[in-house]
């Protein structure tokens, strides 16, 4: 993955470094609690995003922030913006870094495979500001990485960008990716999604979703309700950098979703204009 380009700020720091020693610690952090009674376990308060923190939550989020101490002591200033502690100054400086430090809780909780580390950097507010994302597939293993003009990265190797969608005979997309698929919500868009693809599938991680049209596993995706800046800010960047389109439907403009643990608007990413209006529509 080439080096982000010289700028005199944090942004020249080495967060791919950094978001690998993170993951390593998410990882002994889950190796260490192989059951679902430990990972149930809560420490009795809610995070910033508004979840009910787990242990486990806790725990991956210590590990990324050891790796932001350890920038800091370098000379780096930087502000954090975290699913569980909020925003933490390092000093300002401009640069955001965006920390879910397991997105898909739920499923590493009941030991479902799709679960996630994902750490944004930015020099802006916005989505379209994230000048770096990481995004760790707790389950599989894969990596998946994008610097700001400078494409995406699965496991070392360069995601085609010229990648298209599919569809299947009836005209429809193949695979749509659908998140917070709760039935309350799923139920009244039932008749405009068979207008749309002919399956569905559900992983449980916004960005672990994202991800996969970026590398056109699937076709698009839509998040029924609104996602908080921590759950798709490092993924929107990798499936741009690889070819795919972005909106956030609720703002003024499709990149303009601020980052922070709020949720502000539904994600809808695909690869093509068209199919990106389409789902756009839906959450209206």
């Amino acid at each position: 993955m080439p080096p982000m380009h010289s700028s005199g700020t944090a942004l020249d720091a080495d967060w791919l470094g950094a978001c690998r020693a993170a993951a390593g610690g998410l990882r002994t952090i889950l190796r260490e609690a192989p059951a679902t009674r430990e990972r149930a376990i809560e420490t009795g308060e809610r995070g910033e995003g508004g979840d009910r923190t787990l242990v486990i939550d806790r725990a991956a989020e210590d590990a990324v922030f050891a790796q932001l101490d350890a920038l800091h002591a370098a000379g780096h200033r930087f502000t954090a913006i975290s699913e569980e502690r909020g925003e933490v100054d390092y000093g300002g400086g401009g640069v955001r870094v965006v920390i879910d430090p397991i997105d898909g809780s739920l499923n590493a909780k009941r030991l479902l495979p799709s679960c996630a580390l994902s750490i944004a950097v930015a020099d802006g507010p916005t989505m379209a500001d994230v000048a770096f994302g990481y995004v760790l597939d707790l389950g599989t293993g894969e990596e998946w990485s994008a610097r700001r003009g400078g494409g995406a990265w699965l496991d070392g190797a360069a995601l085609d960008p010229g990648l298209p969608e599919r569809r299947g005979r009836s005209g429809r997309l193949e695979v749509l990716g659908i998140e917070q698929a709760d039935p309350r919500w799923l139920a009244p868009l039932v008749g405009a999604l068979e207008r749309e693809t002919e399956r569905l599938r559900v992983k449980g991680s916004i960005a672990l979703t994202i991800c996969q049209v970026a590398a056109a596993r699937m076709d698009a995706m839509l998040s029924l309700q609104r996602c908080r800046g921590v759950d798709a800010a490092a993924a929107q960047l990798i499936v741009r950098e690889a070819g795919g389109l972005v909106s956030f439907p609720a703002c003024d403009d499709p990149l303009a979703a601020p980052l922070d643990v709020v949720a502000h608007s539904p994600v809808v990413c695909a690869r093509s204009p068209e199919t990106l209006a389409s789902l756009a529509a839906l959450t209206a």
